[in-house]
């Protein structure tokens, strides 16, 4: 899948094009490059390997949150239908999260102290929900489901 990937902290705009600046790190438009494979996405979407299993986040949306009773749905994305590995030399490093292809939140994850998980606590209960994991060994991988 084709997305602008920011060259200083690995963020992915999928909506068509590059920010004027970036809005994890802050870097100028410059600083991003066009590329046609930014996101991989599974050979069959039915017929899952093991690699695409391990790799495709999984997104659960909650309509209750037990945190914010008021206006507020829970977000969880896993990574893998098969549990990612967390090791130093093979570890999901963050997931960033998307409404309606527009960037809303990035989780930072530490190898050997976190599971490949993050969850969120949306005001919006519309739109469609997209979460992108980068492993640091297989690249980034997408998950979208409409809220």
């Amino acid at each position: 899948m084709k997305g602008h990937v920011c060259k200083v902290c690995g963020f992915i705009s999928i909506n068509g094009e590059a920010p004027e600046n970036c809005p994890v790190c802050g870097a100028p438009a410059a600083s991003f490059v066009e590329k046609e494979d930014a996101i991989m996405n599974p050979q069959e979407a039915n017929n899952l390997t093991d690699l695409e299993k391990k790799h495709i986040p999984a997104i659960t949306i909650i309509k209750e949150c037990g945190l914010i009773p008021q206006g507020c749905q829970d977000v969880h994305a896993k990574i893998g239908e098969i549990q990612h590995p967390m090791q130093v030399d093979h570890s999901v490093q963050h997931i960033d999260f998307y409404i309606d292809k527009e960037f809303i939140s990035r989780v930072h994850l530490t190898p050997e102290k976190c599971n490949p998980a993050a969850a969120l606590h949306l005001k919006v209960s519309e739109g469609k929900l997209a979460a992108i994991e980068l492993c640091n060994i297989h690249g980034a991988w997408i998950s979208e489901v409409n809220m």
